[in-house]
């Protein structure tokens, strides 16, 4: 693998902090996107007391060659203590903003729509004051499922569109562009009062122009979060990176998006799309939905 440039070195966490939250997760038994994906802020967010939770995992139905989630392993049943124990999470760690992600449930014939829906009302019934985000997966295009996880009413719904549409084949085989483009504008029409939010990661061999045609791609659904950050490859076996995106590039992206009108681009080499998700509590405020 490539050595990383400067920008992308990462502080060395407080292990202290980081041992604590570890602790929560085992003595509970959960997954986090953190630790399965190997994501490189993960002595931050541990420092801050924050956790992307990854349910009905670790193992996924799907094959991207970009994730370090693992594929290889056989999805187990729907754990129905799981929500509780997520809740228990969220109540012993004080989060304000919470982010519940999962693996690909292509098994499942709602795509792990009801379990989200038990996850999101587990964590109202012990802190109301607890915001939501969910990052699902596309559904297969279930949009009835869809339908239920919005009518549990998160605070916010994230989709990843991950990448530009040339590099689909390569980089999410079992995805579709327009199925996670179409996820996002249903979200929009079921629901106008939750925020929409995408991601897309960079050095993977796109150009600036597929990147802005995203971009606008995602305005045209009125997505109203959008990130954008460097693609890391987890090891060798991975998809390599072919470009590590100068700090200023992300930077002329950010400008760009907020020129379309997202109410949010979080844009930078390490970002990453639960980074600093707390920041949509300022956003709530500012842009507040009925």
């Amino acid at each position: 693998m490539t050595v990383k440039p400067e920008w992308l070195r990462v502080k060395a966490p407080q292990w202290e902090r980081v041992g604590n939250v570890k602790g929560i997760l085992r003595d509970l038994g959960l997954n986090t996107v953190c630790e399965e994906a190997s994501c490189p802020n993960i002595g931050e967010c541990f420092n801050a007391g924050t956790a992307t939770f990854l349910i009905m995992g670790p193992a996924c139905t799907r094959a991207c060659p970009y994730c370090d989630i693992d594929f290889e392993k056989k999805p187990k049943p729907l754990d129905s203590t799981e929500p509780t124990r997520l809740a228990e999470a969220v109540r012993r760690m004080n989060l304000n903003h919470v982010v519940i992600t999962s693996v690909n449930r292509d098994d499942l014939a709602d795509g792990g729509a009801s379990q989200f829906v038990e996850c999101i009302a587990a964590v109202r019934a012990v802190s109301r004051q607890t915001t939501i985000e969910v990052l699902i997966p596309d559904l297969c295009g279930n949009w009835d499922a869809l339908a239920m996880i919005l009518q549990a009413k998160p605070e916010v719904l994230n989709h990843n569109t991950e990448t530009v549409p040339r590099l689909y084949r390569r980089t999410r085989p079992q995805g579709d562009y327009q199925r996670s483009l179409d996820l996002l504008q249903r979200a929009r029409e079921i629901a106008p009062q939750i925020y929409t939010k995408s991601g897309i990661m960079v050095g993977l061999g796109e150009t600036d122009a597929e990147v802005r045609q995203v971009i606008q791609d995602l305005r045209t659904v009125d997505c109203d979060i959008l990130t954008i950050g460097q693609y890391l490859q987890p090891s060798a076996k991975h998809l390599g990176v072919q470009e590590f995106v100068r700090p200023e590039q992300f930077d002329a992206w950010r400008q760009f998006g907020e020129s379309l009108g997202f109410l949010q681009v979080v844009s930078s080499p390490l970002t990453r799309s639960s980074y600093h998700a707390e920041q949509v509590r300022v956003l709530m405020q500012q842009h507040p939905r009925r």
